[in-house]
């Protein structure tokens, strides 16, 4: 299994509108590809907030392949919807991991 992680830091003034984007929009977008069969959206607790408060969303897919598919043929429409809508009020890194 692989496991597709971004972690990102939101402006605390739209935190509560952007996890209900994330949770009715976004990652329902990111499950209809079909490549990701589960995920899981956490927020990390004991960070310092004053700059932002701290999500990590994972996504599980099948294999390698799957996963590559979807950053070629998904990903760069999906994120660009995330630029567009809540530019200047995030950061983001991703991470790519394999559960053993």
């Amino acid at each position: 299994m692989i496991l597709y992680n971004i972690t990102i830091k939101i402006d605390p003034a739209i935190q509560d509108e952007w996890i209900k984007w994330m949770k009715e929009e976004h990652i329902p977008n990111v499950l209809q590809t079909g490549l990701f069969t589960e995920y899981r959206m956490t927020r990390l607790l004991e960070q310092d907030e004053s700059d932002g408060v701290t999500f990590a969303i994972q996504y599980l897919s099948n294999s390698m392949a799957d996963y590559q598919l979807y950053k070629e043929k998904f990903a760069p429409a999906l994120q660009q919807k995330v630029v567009d809508k809540y530019e200047g009020k995030f950061v983001a890194f991703r991470t790519l991991m394999e559960v053993v």
